[in-house]
């Protein structure tokens, strides 16, 4: 899981991680060994809007080169 954005947003990305059974996904911190990436972000502001977009492309990469199920 990616989170991007204000302190809100870390803590509704942790209530979202809380709610994924433990004996079916692992967390890994390293984005290219994920076969899914949620990216929870926020576009309040155009910078966030900026750097949302940079990393959802960041990420769609990964998926289109096969190393990513699902985003």
């Amino acid at each position: 899981l990616v989170s991007l954005g204000c302190p809100k947003n870390l803590v509704d990305a942790e209530v979202m991680l809380g709610h994924l059974p433990a004996d079916r996904y692992q967390i890994v911190t390293d984005e290219s060994r994920a076969e899914i990436i949620i990216v929870n972000t926020c576009s309040f502001i155009k910078e966030a809007k900026e750097e949302s977009i940079e990393t959802i492309l960041e990420v769609a990469d990964l998926k289109n080169s096969g190393r990513c199920r699902k985003l």
